[in-house]
C-alpha cells in the first residue's frame, strides 16, 4: 500500500517477473470459503464432498467464458473493430451475470449426469455464492473499478466511510461513488439472512433458497447497476438492469408457479430426519 498517496497496489506480490493481482487473491478466497461452507451444508443434505469439488472444477472455466463472452456481445462495436483483444481477458472486462449464467447451465447437465435434484444443489449454493460474490466486489476497490459519479470527499467523510476506502475512491485527482461497497453489503447482507431462514422448519420448498438469492441479488443490483458508470449498455438502460429485472419477476413468478401448480414439493430439510424427530 502506498502510505504517501493512501492507494492500494493492485498487484499482492511481485516475483521473478510474476505478478499476482489481489483481485485474483481475493476471487480464489472467496471461492475457497464458499466451497468449504457449501461442503459443510451439502453433508446435512446428503451431498456428498466430491459432488461440490467436482462441479467446481467444470464451473469455473465454462463461467469464466460466459462471463466474457456476455461482455464481448454488448461491447461488440468495439471489439468487432479489434477482434484480437476478443480474447484478452486478463485486460479487463467480464461480467458477473454472464458467469453466473454459465455455471447455472453447468450445474444442471451436472446434476443430470449425476441424478441429482438440481434445485437441491442450488438451494445449498446459492448463500455461498451470494457471499463470495460480496466478497468479491473488494477486488473492485482494489482495481478502482465498478464504481459510481464522481463526489466530494466530504460526502464520502459523511458516510463514516475508513479513511482507506475514501483514498482509494480518489482515481486521478477524482472522488467516486463507492457502488462497490453497496453491492458488498447487499450481498453479505442477503447470505446472513438465508442462512438464518434456511434452517427454519417448513418455510421453503427446495429451489425457493436459489429463487431467493435471485430476487434479492437482482433487486439491489437493479438500483446499484444505475449508479455505476461503466456498464454496458442497451435500448437506454443498462444491460444488466434489463436483467435484473426479468431474474426479479422470474423468480418471484417461479416460487408462486410452483407453490400453486405441485402440492407435494418436498421442503428444503425432509433429509434431515433428527430434527423432524425432535
Amino acid at each position: 500500500m502506498s502510505e504517501i498517496l493512501g492507494v492500494i497496489d493492485p498487484i499482492a506480490v511481485r516475483f521473478l517477473g510474476i505478478k499476482v493481482h489481489w483481485y485474483g487473491v481475493i476471487i480464489g478466497l472467496a471461492i475457497m470459503l464458499a466451497l468449504y461452507l457449501a461442503v459443510s451444508e451439502g453433508k446435512r443434505q446428503g451431498l456428498r464432498p466430491d459432488d461440490f469439488y467436482d462441479y467446481l472444477l467444470y464451473a469455473l472455466p465454462i463461467a469464466l467464458i460466459c462471463a466474457r463472452i456476455y461482455y464481448v456481445i454488448f461491447q461488440w462495436d468495439y471489439y468487432k473493430r479489434f477482434p484480437a483483444e476478443i480474447y484478452r481477458i486478463w485486460d479487463g472486462g467480464i461480467a458477473i451475470y454472464g458467469g453466473l449464467l454459465g455455471a447455472l447451465l453447468v450445474l444442471v447437465i451436472f446434476c443430470k449426469k449425476r441424478q441429482l435434484s438440481p434445485w437441491l444443489f442450488l438451494d445449498v449454493i446459492a448463500p455461498t455464492v451470494i457471499l463470495a460474490q460480496g466478497i468479491g466486489r473488494w477486488g473492485n476497490f482494489i482495481n478502482q473499478e465498478a464504481h459510481g459519479e464522481a463526489v466530494s470527499r466530504i460526502f464520502l467523510v459523511q458516510m463514516h466511510l475508513p479513511n482507506f476506502i475514501i483514498e482509494q475512491m480518489n482515481i486521478g485527482g477524482t472522488y467516486y461513488q463507492p457502488t462497490f461497497l453497496y453491492e458488498s453489503v447487499w450481498d453479505i447482507l442477503g447470505f446472513l439472512v438465508l442462512i438464518l431462514l434456511r434452517h427454519r422448519k417448513k418455510l421453503f420448498k427446495q429451489g425457493e433458497i436459489f429463487l431467493t438469492y435471485v430476487a434479492w441479488y437482482s433487486f439491489g443490483r437493479f438500483f446499484i447497476e444505475g449508479m455505476r458508470t461503466d456498464s454496458l449498455m442497451l435500448l437506454g438502460l443498462r444491460v444488466s438492469q434489463w436483467l435484473s429485472v426479468i431474474l426479479f419477476i422470474g423468480a418471484l413468478s417461479t416460487i408462486i408457479y410452483r407453490r400453486l401448480n405441485n402440492k407435494h414439493l418436498p421442503w428444503y430439510l425432509v433429509v434431515q430426519k433428527d430434527d423432524d424427530q425432535a
